[in-house]
């Protein structure tokens, strides 16, 4: 059973450490800054490790993320 990540609204946190979509730390930022960043790049806001303090979320394209994690 596999539970789906929180992505951009559905994360309800005030702060996140916030992973850049080539893998660079961008650091622990204000979710509505991350949210922000993520609509200018055109990318998605995804929970990867939501029991981390802060969470840990990175930018990247759902889409395309649960596509090939489908494939497996």
């Amino acid at each position: 059973m596999s539970v789906e990540p929180r992505v951009n609204d559905r994360i309800h946190v005030p702060e996140i450490r916030l992973v850049g979509p080539n893998g660079e730390q961008l650091g622990i930022v204000p979710i509505q800054d991350a949210l922000r960043l993520a609509a200018e790049a055109n990318l998605d806001l995804v929970e990867l490790a939501p029991t981390a303090r802060p969470p840990v979320a990175k930018l990247m394209d759902y889409g395309k993320f649960k596509a090939t994690r489908q494939e497996r």
